[in-house]
């Protein structure tokens, strides 16, 4: 995903906007004593799913691959900078 500019109306609120090469978009934002959920998480498809596991354990961000316990599905969790849980998956 790449950086999208958000409109500049909205960009005066912060948070950023990004965009898949295939139109997808993911709209973050920010809030004064945000706390992060403990389950609840978005879970994105990445055809690259290893690729992307190995760039973020290069950029100091742990993967934790899932078990088989989701049948014809590979994924990993990891967290942002803010503690939110992320998950990447790869149907199979």
């Amino acid at each position: 995903m790449t950086e999208k500019p958000k409109p500049p109306a909205l960009a005066v609120r912060g948070g950023c906007w990004f965009v898949d090469d295939h139109g997808s978009e993911l709209h973050l934002g920010v809030e004064d004593d945000f706390h992060p959920a403990r389950k609840a998480h978005p879970a994105l498809v990445r055809p690259d799913l290893d690729t992307l596991a190995d760039r973020l354990e290069a950029a100091g961000y742990p993967v934790t691959w899932g078990s088989d316990e989701v049948p014809g599905m590979r994924r990993f969790h990891t967290e942002d900078p803010h503690a939110n849980r992320l998950e990447f998956v790869l149907p199979l």
